[in-house]
């Protein structure tokens, strides 16, 4: 038997999550099991958590899109027993058991090794947000991002992704722009390594123009929507913008003309299925450049009994940094 945190629904429709004791029995197929140490906190788990199951398709289910621990049993020759591994994406979480339980099981392409700068908490600290952000850096690298260029805006910055993608910018030499509604967080963006502070509504207007003056070298953006469209228009000649959130709306309000005049990229992050070897190298990366002060800085340690409350409060953008979760606490 194991603790998990389970959602249930009941006759009527409505679903509920609450903390019990599940045999190891009806765990779901998979090569390998993983003694699950630490999880964290994404918005898809609050969704999954929250009234009506958002992504949850079959009940019982366990939520947690993210996890780090140590294998338990393996059938699959490259994990044995005692190795560390950290999983995040493959929809873990949505569709299959994910790592709110002390025990997980997957297929193994789902994991990957764990490198051993990090602890399973750090990797935690990390987890899809950081990953994301990670893989946003190395995609605006790859089309000729390099530090000096000019300013890298972060929108949504004091989000998961936004916080990781601003200390990882500001650690590698990059003039980091970070975006905020929330006055209050502008210390903990700056200690973060932001230089600059943009008030979001410097950005939330949809102008008419389609282009404006040259600012942004490059973008990580983590909103989406007109400030997206926005954005586009301020991005200097062939740079790039890295997408990887939607926090302001699925449409798009642009114009072709920043791409077709300035040859700006729009480059789409899926960190959902990126394939292993981006993967293993952008936890390598992590490992190596992220200033893991900084990290730790931005944690708020949960419970399992903790989730359906910061799961109502992520879906309502009332959570800053990242929240990681002792499964065994």
């Amino acid at each position: 038997m194991f603790k998990a945190l389970v959602v249930e629904k009941d006759e009527d429709g409505a679903t509920r999550a609450e903390v019990q004791e599940v045999d190891e029995a009806r765990l779901p197929e998979g090569d390998v099991t993983v003694a699950v140490e630490y999880s964290t906190l994404n918005y898809k788990d609050g969704l999954c958590i929250g009234p009506g199951g958002g992504l949850v398709r079959q009940y019982p289910h366990v939520p947690g899109v993210d996890f780090a621990g140590t294998v338990e049993a393996s059938d699959d020759p490259r994990y044995s027993p005692g190795d560390k591994v950290v999983l995040t994406g493959w929809r873990v979480g949505e569709t299959h058991w994910g790592g709110y339980a002390q025990k997980a099981r997957v297929k193994a392409d789902w994991l990957v090794p764990l490198p051993d700068a990090l602890s399973t908490r750090d990797a935690m600290a990390v987890g899809t947000a950081g990953l994301t952000a990670m893989l946003a850096l190395m995609a605006l690298e790859a089309h000729g991002l390099e530090p000096g260029q000019g300013p890298v805006l972060v929108t949504g910055a004091s989000g998961g992704v936004g916080s990781v993608a601003t200390a990882l910018l500001a650690s590698n030499g990059y003039e980091v722009a970070a975006v905020t509604g929330r006055p209050e967080t502008e210390d903990y963006l700056r200690d973060l390594g932001a230089s600059r502070i943009v008030p979001r509504a410097d950005l939330a207007e949809t102008v008419k123009k389609p282009l404006e003056s040259e600012v942004w070298a490059g973008c990580i953006d983590a909103v989406g929507g007109p400030m997206l469209a926005r954005l586009l228009g301020q991005v200097k000649a062939r740079g790039s913008v890295a997408a990887v959130g939607l926090a302001g709306g699925t449409e798009l309000p642009a114009k072709v003309t920043p791409f077709l005049l300035r040859g700006v990229n729009l480059l789409g992050i899926d960190s959902v299925t990126e394939p292993y070897d981006a993967r293993a190298r952008a936890w390598d990366r992590i490992a190596a450049e992220l200033p893991m002060d900084k990290l730790r800085a931005m944690i708020r340690p949960a419970r399992l009994d903790d989730l359906p409350g910061l799961g109502a409060e992520i879906l309502k953008g009332q959570v800053r940094g990242r929240v990681v979760v002792d499964v065994n606490g």
